[in-house]
Order: C-alpha cells, then structure tokens, then sequence
C-alpha cells in the first residue's frame, strides 16, 4: 500500500506492506511516519469536521476532539446532522457525546452569539 504520511509538513511517501503478520513501513524520515503508516494499514481515523444548525437558522462549524475509525465516518456525519444548537455557543463546547459509540465527542470550533 502506498500513502502520504501528514503527521509533519514534510509529507513522506510511504510504502507499508505486510509479510507474515509483521507490518514493515518504508519512505519515513521519522519515528512519526512508521507510527502513522502502522495505523493507516491496520485501523485508519481521521478527525471529522462538519456543520451544526442553529435553532435561529445558520450553521457553527464543528469538529470530533479525537480520531474516529473511518469506517464510522458515514454514521458521525448522519448523528451530526440531526443535531440543531441553541445560541449561544462557545469554543470547546460538546455537540454531541460519544458520537456513532466511539468515545469520542463533537466539539465546537467557533463562538456564536
């Protein structure tokens, strides 16, 4: 498998493949990208950004507070959008708990009076 590694600007190429069980990543310039390649291979997640309604029409932008597999990233984007917010609204503030089961919850990004 071929990727880009983003854990830095650099942007390795790497080359991940896997023989008898054991994962090898090659194209890293850093610790990071073995780390990165790994997880991409074997579980990859992503950090989800979206919009939220407002109650009084509009929308606030939102974002998960952690990675979330991206296998579970269709039902965090429907969960997502069956929320609707009340004004105001703060950076930081909690959207939804635990979205899709993941532990993870959708956070605020902007302020909204």
């Amino acid at each position: 498998m071929k990727t880009i590694c983003i854990m830095c600007p650099i942007g390795c190429p790497l080359e991940i493949t896997e023989n008898n069980g054991e994962i090898k990543v090659s194209g890293n310039t850093c610790k990071r990208g073995v780390n990165y390649g790994v997880q991409e291979y074997t579980e990859p997640k992503r950090v989800v950004t979206s919009l939220v309604r407002l109650e009084e029409g509009g929308v606030v932008s939102v974002k998960t507070d952690g990675l979330v597999a991206k296998n579970l990233i269709p039902t965090v984007l429907e969960e997502i959008k069956a929320v609707t917010l009340k004004r105001p609204i703060s950076i930081g503030d909690i959207a939804k708990e635990n979205v899709a089961g993941s532990g993870v919850n959708v956070v605020i990004t902007q302020n909204v009076k």
